[in-house]
């Protein structure tokens, strides 16, 4: 992923992370690398809904993989999470300006 945000990622990462289980996902990885079978568990869903969880989090680039024989795990992004970083502070570097004066 890019140092910053295009609008289309922008709107991807949102949306990913506008759902309550995608944001118990990334709370579940804020500690670091889980296998498939422990975040099924912790978060007390089924695998095929935490799959297609993953699948989203991991389309928009907020995550990362890995397989290990039979079981994957899974990280968060740290190149992701600093473009969303630098987004919002672009974002609030730039709301406070003021607009230009209109003419009459």
């Amino acid at each position: 992923m890019q140092n910053t945000l295009t609008t289309e990622q922008s709107r991807q990462t949102l949306k990913a992370l506008a759902d309550p289980t995608r944001l118990d996902v990334i709370h579940a990885l804020a500690e670091g690398e889980r296998c498939v079978c422990d975040l099924t568990a912790d978060l007390g869903i089924t695998q095929s809904r935490l799959s297609f969880h993953l699948r989203v989090l991991r389309d928009c680039g907020l995550l990362t993989d890995r397989h290990s024989g039979r079981w994957t795990y899974y990280r968060l992004q740290p190149d992701a999470l600093s473009a969303l970083e630098d987004w919002l502070a672009a974002l609030r570097q730039h709301c406070s300006r003021s607009a230009p004066l209109c003419s009459d």
